[in-house]
C-alpha cells in the first residue's frame, strides 16, 4: 500500500463531523470530547510530519483540555525542547483539522510536504500522554490509528501531567548532548524535583503540612508519587483526587475554580485551618493557585501575580548574595491582567516587561531576561535560565561561603523548575522553598503588596473582530473613539485603571477594572461594559441589568 493510500485507509475510519470548524489556538485544539476523533488522527499525521521535518527529533502530543468541564478535551504538540508547537505550524494544523473529506485531507498533506519540503522517508517519533477524561482512551486510538498510517515510531506515555509529558520531550531530545535536561522517565522527573527540593530546604524548619486540591485530575496520581519522593521534607495531604468518579473533574474545585469564585473549594471546609496554606492545582497540573484562612475565617488567594513577586524577589536576592547582579539579570514578564499593586511592588525591584495574553508570549518575552519568571494571573508560569545564565553560574568563582551557598541554591532551583512549561507541582515545591527560607506563612506572603481590588466582565458581541489592541492589549484602537471615552471614565475613579480586550475562543470582549476600593472598582468595571455594549449596538432588550 502506498504512503497515500494508507492515510486514505485509515483517514475513512475517523471522518470529519460537518458544520463543525477547528481552530488550533494557544491550548491546541480543544472543544466537546466526543467531537474530536477525527482531529485527533489528523494530529498524529501532523507530529509525525513535524517530527520528519526536524530530522527525526521526538514530537510530543498531549490530549488534554486542563481546567475545561470534564465532557471536553482536547490536543495539542510540543517541540523538540519542550515548547509549544511553532507558530507558523499552528496554521497548518486548523488547515488538516478543517479539511471536509478524505480526499480533501490527502490533498491538505500533499501540500505540507511540498511546502515544507518534507523528506517523507525520514523517520517520525512520537511521545504522547492522556489526561484522566473518560472520551481519553477513544481518542488516544484515533491518534494511534494517525501514527500507524504514516508508518511513525510511537511511545505512549498512558496517563501523565502535561508538565510530565512537556519534560519527557526535552529529556529525549537533549539526551547525549551538552544540555541533557534529565532522565526520560517519570521516576527521573520525580527524583530531579525531589533531589533538588532536598537541597534547598537542608537545614531549615518543617513547615507542616500542605493541603493539595487536586482538581479531581491527573495531578492526583502525580502528586501521589511525588509526595513518596518527598518523604516528611513537606507531608502533602492530597484532597480531591477522585480520578474515576464521573463529572468530578474541576467541579467546585482546582485552581481556575479558586481564581474566579475566589473561594475555598467547598470540600475543603472543615479540612483548612485558620492560617494554614493550602493550593491548588487544575485538571492536567500545568497551574498552581496557593490560598489561605485568617483568623476571622476570611478566604485569602495567593495567585500567580503573588508567586511572582515571592519567587523573583527571592532569585534578584540571590543573584546579588552570589555576586553575581553585575553579569546577570532577573525580570519579570506579566500580562495586562497582573494586579496593578503587583506590577509597582515589581518594578521598584526589577524589570517588568507587559506582553499580550498568552503563554506563548510570554515565554518568549521571558527567553530575553538572563532569567526570566513569568506568571499570569490564573497561575499558570515558570522560571527560565538562558545559556548565558547557565554558564554564568556554572563558571563562577566565589570569594566567600556566603557567595558558594548562594550560587548552589541558584543551580539547585535549575533543577527543580520545570523550565520547559509551567507546571503546578514543580511550582509548589518552589514556592515551599521560599517560604521555608523566608520562614513565611501565607500571612507574611500576602503582606509583601495588596492586591487593588479588581473586577473582571464578559461583555457578549455580535463580532469580536472588530476590537483591535495595541500597547499588549492595554489600548483599544478599534472601534474608533471607544478608547476615547473609556480614558474619560477610568479618570473618575481614584487607581482606576480598566482595559477591553476580544476573547480567543468566542464571540465575547472582555472588561478588566481595578481601583482602590471594592465598590469603585465593580462600578467602574460595570460602567465600562455598558459603554462596551451600547457603543457595539447591543439590543437594549437584552442588556445585562447589571450593566451601568
Amino acid at each position: 500500500m502506498s504512503f497515500y493510500d494508507s492515510i486514505k485507509t485509515y483517514a475513512d475510519l475517523h471522518p470529519k463531523p460537518s458544520n463543525i470548524q477547528f481552530q488550533y489556538g494557544t491550548a491546541g485544539f480543544r472543544t466537546l470530547g466526543a467531537l474530536l476523533e477525527s482531529v485527533l488522527f489528523r494530529v498524529g499525521i501532523l507530529a509525525a510530519l513535524r517530527s520528519k521535518k526536524l530530522d527525526g527529533k521526538t514530537i510530543g502530543v498531549m490530549i488534554t483540555a486542563s481546567h475545561n468541564p470534564e465532557q471536553d478535551n482536547g490536543v495539542k504538540l510540543v517541540d523538540p525542547r519542550g515548547e509549544m508547537l511553532e507558530a507558523a505550524w499552528e496554521s497548518h494544523a486548523t488547515t488538516f483539522a478543517n479539511a471536509p473529506s478524505s480526499e480533501a485531507f490527502i490533498e491538505v498533506v500533499e501540500n505540507l510536504i511540498k511546502l515544507a519540503k518534507i523528506d517523507i522517508f525520514k523517520p517520525a517519533r512520537v511521545v504522547y500522554a492522556r489526561d484522566t477524561r473518560p472520551t481519553g482512551p477513544t481518542l488516544v486510538a484515533a491518534f494511534e490509528d494517525g501514527l500507524k498510517a504514516i508508518g511513525a515510531d510511537g511511545r505512549n506515555e498512558g496517563v501523565k501531567t502535561t508538565p510530565v509529558l512537556h519534560y519527557l520531550v526535552r529529556c529525549i531530545n537533549s539526551k547525549g548532548t551538552d544540555e541533557e535536561y534529565g532522565v526520560d522517565s517519570e521516576d527521573g522527573y520525580m527524583k530531579k524535583l525531589s533531589g533538588a527540593f532536598r537541597k534547598l530546604v537542608a537545614g531549615k524548619s518543617p513547615a507542616g503540612p500542605l493541603i493539595v486540591d487536586c482538581a479531581n485530575g491527573v495531578g492526583a496520581p502525580t502528586a501521589e508519587v511525588l509526595s513518596r519522593y518527598l518523604g516528611d521534607l513537606v507531608p502533602l495531604k492530597l484532597v480531591n483526587t477522585a480520578i474515576t468518579t464521573e463529572g468530578a473533574l474541576n467541579n467546585a474545585c482546582g485552581a481556575d475554580y479558586v481564581k474566579t469564585s475566589q473561594r475555598l473549594p467547598p470540600s475543603l471546609s472543615g479540612i483548612l485551618r485558620a492560617t494554614q496554606r493550602a493550593c491548588s492545582l487544575d485538571g492536567d497540573a500545568d497551574r498552581l493557585i496557593y490560598y489561605y484562612m485568617d483568623e476571622r475565617n476570611q478566604f485569602h488567594l495567593l495567585d500567580g501575580d503573588k508567586i511572582a513577586a515571592l519567587v523573583a524577589a527571592f532569585i534578584v536576592e540571590l543573584v546579588k548574595l552570589a555576586g553575581l547582579e553585575d553579569s546577570i539579570e532577573v525580570g519579570v514578564v506579566q500580562t495586562a491582567y497582573a494586579n496593578g499593586a503587583s506590577t509597582k511592588y515589581l518594578s521598584e525591584r526589577l524589570p517588568v516587561k507587559c506582553v499580550p495574553t498568552g503563554v506563548k508570549h510570554l515565554h518568549h518575552a521571558a527567553e530575553h531576561y538572563s532569567i526570566g519568571v513569568y506568571f499570569e494571573a490564573n497561575g499558570h508560569g515558570t522560571v527560565l535560565f538562558s545559556t548565558t545564565a547557565t554558564a554564568a553560574l556554572i563558571d563562577h568563582k566565589p570569594s566567600t561561603p556566603a557567595q558558594q551557598t548562594a550560587l548552589n541554591h541558584l543551580i539547585n532551583l535549575m533543577e527543580l523548575i520545570n523550565q520547559t512549561v509551567g507546571d503546578a507541582l514543580s511550582d509548589m515545591l518552589l514556592v515551599e522553598v521560599v517560604l521555608a527560607h523566608k520562614s513565611f506563612s501565607g500571612i507574611e506572603w500576602d503582606a509583601l503588596y495588596s492586591d487593588l481590588p479588581n473586577r473582571l466582565v464578559k461583555v457578549v458581541v455580535k463580532d469580536r473582530s472588530i476590537f483591535k489592541t495595541e500597547d499588549a492589549e492595554r489600548r483599544l484602537v478599534k472601534p474608533d473613539n471607544l478608547q476615547q471615552k473609556l480614558d474619560e471614565l477610568v479618570r473618575k475613579y481614584d487607581g482606576g485603571r480598566s482595559f477591553v480586550r476580544p476573547s480567543g475562543t468566542e464571540d465575547v470582549v472582555r472588561v478588566y477594572a481595578e481601583a482602590i476600593l471594592r465598590p469603585q472598582a465593580d462600578e467602574l468595571a460595570f460602567k465600562v461594559a455598558g459603554l462596551v455594549y451600547d457603543f457595539t449596538g447591543g439590543d437594549p432588550m437584552t442588556r445585562p441589568r447589571e450593566f451601568l
